[in-house]
């Protein structure tokens, strides 16, 4: 058994015992970086499978996100975007990947997940807390791990069109002229040794308006195009080279009212974003169990913003972020029940910036850092039921010099009888992240609204303890119970806060800051019942605390309760409805006034029809119940989008 258990971490079997019922667990690597059933994982690691993609006929990361448990999505202020927020960290401390590598973020800051279409995406895979130490600085909250697809010899291939309509609320005033429309494609294919994949997205909103006649508008009108390419060579078994690039542009739209002394001023903002990613990399097996894995990416993000009113434009904005990032990994043959890792990352982020032809930072000219880490792990396989794995990352930082991050997870099966499974995993590990080049030199000039936002050079890293404690009982994958206890504690927090923001000449200052000590804790419970052939329901709620340690209040901008609802049924053989739910009560907004956005409550339907095995027609309604925010309350976090009604048609094909 325990032989078995060490070929399964580093061969990928069905499952670590053979057993059927765990051959149909999903494979997993985020927590561990390397390939395990997601049931053997010595870390917690939740998934978003391509079936559940489907089914909910998600189109971006952000909508694929959506009835993750405990996750919470977040508006990203000024942009048409939203970020994630893991177990009361922020998307500044939620590390965004794909195929284990790092994307730009959007804002300087944090990624935003309403960029990324989903055409050549396999799966999404959650890990919550600091407890993936081989990914350093940026993920003490958590790690979002975006995996494509493997490309099959062959010739396959898929389209997607789908449209739809916020009814009274489109823009253009007509609830029957599409409002939002969605096409996508997938080629891929090629022999044993050679493949391609070609994979593109359109996405066109015309935005969200409550008051078609009115100037302003809270949705923003947005266009988006992305397009992804790979190739791979395969000369032999267990080796596979690849170079992959990838195009995305955005063009958004938004309208709103400026308050000026006496009057209301109509002013318009657009903005333009064009990333372009360039990746490639190999992996080599060896009998023995050797592995070497080597991925590098180069991105540049440019993104350039024009305000107009009154036939003027002003505050016009050009930034361009670049990052490059090279990782090497290698897994060492299996040795007296260990398995050892060893790995090494460099990787260096650029910003330049600029407001109507000035610079925007506090230095003329390109900021810069870089890094440079190592990490370690062991992977120690005690007996046939316990698992041990030890973790250390060091990481040397341009600007802030060293820091060492360990980790420590212990997962054990403590049940096995009559079909039944139950497992425990208990995890602490360090979480490090260095302030980024926003935080410290960014001045984000908003005195046209009313603010600005200074950077401060003067902030520390952020540092965090995470506790983890999961017991998961389950019957074959479709009938489990999970429950997770939480606990990160963190030191020197950087938020901004409306707290102490001082007013000078009428523009409120607002600055990063260091909040010395903070606490998140809770629990977080997942289920799902296979109730019959036709019929699996599942669920999950989290209720969490969140604490300054220094001044006993709670974070802003975290719920206490979430909760999710899922129902899948296969209402005729060709004829399947799903329904997702979701809550989430209400949260600080600010300290100084004790406001509080309200809580709310979403349900989406979606409906497929398979016509045959290789076309499908669908159709749902996104927010069946029309719950949005007050718009005119500025403290309502609530939905911006309301009742949206669609429907779309998918064709796929495969050539063997």
């Amino acid at each position: 058994m325990l032989l078995t258990a060490l070929a399964g971490a580093a061969a990928v079997p069905a499952g670590a015992d053979g057993s059927a019922a765990r051959s149909l667990e999903p494979i997993v690597v985020t927590g561990t970086r390397t390939e395990r059933p997601s049931a053997d994982s010595p870390v917690r690691v939740e998934v978003v499978d391509r079936e559940e993609i489907d089914r909910t006929h998600a189109r971006t990361l952000k909508e694929a996100l959506e009835n993750v448990p405990g996750l919470q999505l977040r508006p990203i202020h000024g942009k048409a975007g939203y970020e994630a927020s893991l177990q009361g960290l922020s998307g500044e401390q939620v590390l965004v990947l794909v195929d284990g590598l790092p994307m730009t973020a959007t804002t300087g800051s944090t990624v935003d997940l309403s960029q990324l279409a989903l055409a050549d995406v396999e799966r999404i895979e959650v890990v919550k807390g600091a407890m993936s130490a081989q990914y350093g600085s940026a993920a003490m909250g958590g790690v979002i791990n975006v995996i494509t697809r493997d490309i099959a010899p062959g010739l396959a291939g898929s389209v997607m069109l789908d449209a739809g309509s916020y009814g009274a609320q489109n823009p253009s005033g007509d609830a029957f002229v599409p409002g939002n429309r969605h096409g996508r494609f997938r080629v891929q294919g090629g022999s044993r040794e050679w493949r391609l994949r070609l994979a593109g997205d359109i996405r066109d909103s015309d935005g969200v308006d409550p008051e078609p006649a009115t100037w302003s508008q809270p949705g923003d009108a947005v266009q988006r195009r992305q397009l992804d390419l790979r190739g791979e060579w395969r000369p032999r078994a267990g080796s596979t080279l690849y170079l992959g690039a990838s195009s995305f542009r955005e063009r958004a739209v938004s309208r709103f009212l400026q308050s000026l002394p006496g009057r209301e001023v109509e002013q318009q903002k657009r903005e333009d974003a064009q990333r372009l990613r360039l990746g490639a990399g190999g992996e080599w097996h060896a009998a023995n169990g050797f592995r070497l894995r080597l991925d590098a990416v180069d991105e540049t993000l440019d993104d350039e913003t024009r305000k107009h009113a009154a036939g003027s434009s002003f505050d016009d904005r050009d930034a361009e972020l670049g990052l490059t990032h090279v990782t090497a990994i290698a897994d060492l043959p299996a040795l007296g029940g260990h398995l050892l890792q060893l790995g090494a990352t460099w990787q260096e982020a650029s910003l330049v910036q600029s407001i109507d032809g000035g610079s925007e930072l506090d230095t003329a000219g390109t900021v810069a850092r870089d890094s440079r880490e190592v990490f370690l792990q062991d992977d120690i396989f005690i007996g046939d039921d316990w698992e041990l794995l030890l973790g250390l990352r060091h990481q040397d930082d341009s600007d802030f010099g060293g820091h060492a991050a360990p980790k420590v997870s212990l997962r054990g099966r403590v049940l096995e009888a009559g079909g039944w499974e139950g497992v425990l995993r208990a995890g602490w590990a360090e979480g490090y992240r260095v302030p980024d080049l926003k935080e410290r030199r960014y001045r984000f000039d908003h005195s046209s609204l009313g603010y600005v936002v200074i950077g401060n050079p003067d902030l520390q890293p952020e540092t965090s303890r995470s506790w983890q404690l999961d017991g998961r009982l389950g019957r074959g994958p479709g009938t489990w119970l999970d429950i997770n206890l939480f606990d990160n504690r963190l030191r020197d927090l950087i938020q901004v806060d409306t707290a102490d923001a001082p007013v000078v000449d009428g523009v409120q200052q607002f600055t990063y800051e260091n909040v010395a000590r903070a606490r998140t804790r809770g629990v977080e419970i997942a289920a799902r019942w296979q109730a019959s052939p036709a019929l699996a329901l599942s669920a999950g709620y989290t209720r969490m605390r969140t604490r300054d340690e220094d001044t006993g209040s709670a974070l802003t901008r975290r719920p206490d309760h979430q909760a999710r609802l899922g129902v899948d049924w296969q209402a005729a053989r060709r004829v399947a409805v799903s329904a997702r739910g979701r809550y989430q009560s209400d949260e600080l907004v600010a300290t100084a006034d004790g406001a509080r956005s309200p809580s709310w409550q979403v349900l989406d339907l979606a409906i497929n029809f398979d016509w045959s095995r290789s076309t499908r027609w669908f159709l749902g309604v996104d927010n069946v119940f029309n719950t949005q925010r007050d718009f005119a309350d500025p403290n309502d976090f609530g939905p911006i989008d309301g009742r949206f009604v669609y429907a779309g048609l998918r064709y796929a094909w495969r050539v063997h």
